[in-house]
């Protein structure tokens, strides 16, 4: 247990977050089989914090759409969020915070390899969500966004879900701001592995840029990009 303790306190150093009460941060990490192995003892599971964190996210990546892309509707904000806090995102968030290894697993279940089971991710960072909410209130939850989730929005890692060039000439059309012209500026890789980097401009003047693998995945991020700009004009 001891391990586990110093981790956590690694984690927190991480991420620049410190829990006043570091329990509760425990308890976001505890799978409901490791619990079912310590009889007698007083341990909770993180289902809990599971349901309210997930009411939290919901929270914090809509009053980020809602700010962020002005013009977006809400039915694509709707399809949009649903991108970003579905299982298989809250998995990468997870996975890039290393909280695999601080799960708190039962003996089967890590035998089964739980530890790395895409659900139990997913069900942890939520969980972790609402112990940071619990803990530190509201402001803390969206400054954990801004810097571990918001920007990956930004960079257009959720762009496949919604047509951000159709959202930008429709912006650019309804406020007569000009012409909307998209330019490949740069290739690079080799062919197999080939990125293509777009810059979209408005009157010959540069609104963002965009990466992907295809031209078209590079012009939507670059739309992205300049919906943002333009929504925080």
């Amino acid at each position: 247990m001891e391990m586990r303790v110093m981790n956590f306190s690694k984690l927190q150093s991480d991420i620049g977050v410190r829990f006043h009460d570091e329990s509760i941060l425990r308890q976001a990490f505890t799978h409901s089989s490791y619990v079912n192995e310590q009889r007698g003892k007083r341990i909770q599971d993180n289902e809990r914090l599971e349901f309210l964190g997930d009411a939290v996210l919901e929270l914090t990546v809509s009053q980020f759409l809602y700010k962020t892309f002005p013009k977006m509707s809400e039915g694509e904000m709707t399809k949009l969020r649903a991108a970003i806090v579905c299982e298989p995102s809250l998995v990468k968030f997870a996975e890039r915070l290393h909280f695999g290894e601080l799960v708190l697993l039962g003996k089967g279940e890590e035998l089964t390899g739980g530890r790395f089971r895409p659900a139990l991710l997913a069900d942890v960072f939520e969980a972790f969500i609402g112990a940071l909410y619990l803990d530190q209130g509201l402001d803390a939850v969206f400054h954990f966004m801004k810097k571990y989730v918001y920007p990956l929005i930004d960079k257009g890692e959720f762009t496949q879900i919604t047509d951000f060039k159709s959202q930008l000439q429709e912006f650019v059309q309804q406020d007569n701001l000009g012409e909307i012209n998209y330019r490949i500026v740069q290739e690079k890789g080799p062919a197999h592995n080939r990125e293509f980097v777009s810059e979209v401009l408005l009157n010959n003047g540069s609104l963002g840029t965009g990466t992907g693998r295809s031209k078209k995945e590079a012009e939507q991020q670059a739309a992205a990009r300049a919906l943002i700009k333009l929504g925080a004009k």
